[in-house]
């Protein structure tokens, strides 16, 4: 068990959040109940995660995707009231960390996602950055880009969009969770043979295609769903908190 204050406390050094000009205030977003025994993980804190959690009796949910994006309409009615009201009415306090738990290099989206499908990492995507939001690295060997998708599909457990000849050799290859395509020039930039995201947008196919670089990508949520998770497993083992990682199926 540890108390919510020293909860905020661990995860924002453990994840550097002061480093990061976000698009979303990281941390402590909704103030529950002052101790903390179980934690419930999940990738965006939807009504839907928040009734699951309920069911659990969690204390708190650790999220990637939380609440008060720069630019939304800061009115708390219709769907925002009732995601509130439903933790307020039961005491749970909501963490979320979007930017930092992208950039942790051992339990971030990029890092998990590394480890899921056996990349290994050599730099950053931004080499000037301290902390770097993406990553670049290699295969084991090379690939054919079917190959490669293929191999993805198997650990994602959803279809791949590939945008590139499938029987292309490919080695080096950069990657950035989530809706990262418009980083696709930088991927191209450091000469990597492909760059892997999460979604698509209509200029990244003729990018791709007019450049020669391969484009995957993967579905937003899917390849963010590995970095809360590990950060839950991480407070569970160095702090003694109940964990549970809940899914919730989100195809894009």
């Amino acid at each position: 068990m540890l108390k919510r204050d020293r909860l905020l406390s661990v995860l924002d050094t453990e994840l550097q959040s002061h480093r990061f000009k976000d698009y979303c205030p990281n941390g402590l977003q909704v103030e529950g109940r002052e101790q903390v025994r179980h934690l419930v993980t999940g990738v965006t804190a939807c009504q839907a995660l928040i009734d699951a959690a309920i069911v659990e009796e969690a204390d708190a949910i650790l999220v990637h995707h939380g609440y008060f994006w720069k630019n939304e309409d800061a009115r708390v009615r219709g769907m925002k009231k009732q995601r509130l009201q439903s933790l307020l009415r039961h005491d749970i306090s909501l963490f979320a960390y979007h930017l930092p738990l992208d950039a942790h290099p051992e339990l971030g989206n990029n890092a998990q996602l590394a480890r899921r499908l056996g990349l290994m990492v050599e730099g950053g995507l931004q080499p000037q950055d301290s902390f770097p939001i993406g990553n670049v690295g290699r295969l084991d060997g090379p690939m054919t880009a079917d190959e490669f998708a293929s191999h993805v599909e198997s650990v994602l457990g959803r279809q791949v969009l590939h945008i590139g000849d499938t029987q292309d050799e490919i080695e080096t290859l950069a990657w950035c969770t989530g809706a990262a395509q418009g980083f696709i020039d930088q991927a191209q930039a450091l000469g990597v043979d492909a760059y892997l995201s999460g979604e698509i947008s209509e200029p990244t196919t003729h990018f791709a295609r007019e450049t020669g670089i391969h484009y995957f990508a993967c579905g937003h949520h899917a390849t963010e769903r590995y970095g809360v998770q590990a950060v839950g497993e991480w407070l569970a083992d160095e702090y003694g908190l109940e964990h549970t990682f809940i899914d919730i199926d989100n195809p894009v």
